[in-house]
């Protein structure tokens, strides 16, 4: 099903009110897609769940989320899930960060010293603002970035921004985060933009003048997903990214398709 359908259908499988609704971000009079959550319990563990198979336990992290233009919305399933992954650390530090860059850096400066596992979660443009700022980083320290740049700066590929990013941070890496509105389930990248889904979701690409044929391992296509944790609406999504599939399940995503909306999800320019 196109991932349109989400601006346009109140999508659901069966008779039931949702606990909550996740809101896509939008530009002022664009619509925006919208997908009801039958059970937010089920959407938290399965997010749990995704996360832990590639990092370990929550609770062993400092969760620091950097997410000032999803923050100022309340329907955010980005920040659901950041709030989420907040009140499982134990650390009564972890918490969100609107534009107090210098708190940030002061508690990052704290870890560094005590070299404690963090996750510094953030959207792409304000991890660029904090990375010509600041030089700071440690061992224990993981920066992943999400969402594009919300027209705040220049749009960059994937590798261009973490090349910035990975010298100020003083990482060899920098994480990703996959995820978008019309997805109860996320992948996550751990280097290098190469994505691995968590154990509900599973990912192909199209050809791109032909929706119905499927596209080869390693080659250039359109994203198509499954997520099983979409039970309750629609858990077969034809995207408007595209990217590459490999044998062993993992992918790439390198841009979007002309003709697709401008999403905050991703980064507009394609890469390689």
């Amino acid at each position: 099903m196109p991932i349109s359908f989400f601006k346009t259908q109140a999508l659901q499988t069966g008779d039931w009110v949702a606990q909550t609704i996740f809101r896509s971000s939008g530009t002022t009079g664009s619509t925006t897609s919208q997908h009801l959550v039958r059970d937010v319990a089920f959407y938290e563990r399965n997010a749990r769940r995704g996360f832990e198979e590639a990092y370990g336990a929550l609770s062993e992290y400092t969760t620091l989320a950097l997410l000032p233009a999803y923050l100022e919305r309340k329907d955010s399933s980005l920040v659901y899930m950041a709030d989420y992954f907040i009140r499982q650390s134990a650390d009564p530090q972890s918490g969100f960060f609107l534009n107090n860059y210098d708190d940030l850096a002061a508690v990052l400066r704290q870890y560094a010293a005590e070299n404690k596992p963090t996750l510094l979660l953030g959207v792409s443009f304000a991890l660029w603002d904090m990375a010509e700022r600041y030089q700071l980083g440690f061992e224990e320290l993981i920066v992943m970035e999400t969402g594009g740049m919300k027209g705040r700066r220049k749009e960059l590929t994937r590798s261009e921004l973490h090349a910035i990013l990975a010298p100020a941070f003083r990482q060899k890496h920098i994480h990703s985060e996959y995820g978008m509105t019309e997805l109860l389930s996320q992948a996550y990248s751990q280097g290098e933009g190469l994505f691995r889904p968590a154990p509900t979701m599973r990912v192909f690409t199209r050809d791109i003048t032909d929706p119905l044929t499927l596209q080869k391992d390693g080659r250039t296509g359109v994203i198509n997903i499954i997520d099983l944790a979409n039970l309750d609406t629609i858990s077969f999504i034809a995207t408007d990214d595209l990217g590459r599939r490999y044998a062993d399940g993992s992918f790439e995503v390198l841009g979007r398709l002309d003709a697709a909306d401008v999403r905050g999800c991703n980064l507009l320019t394609l890469d390689g």
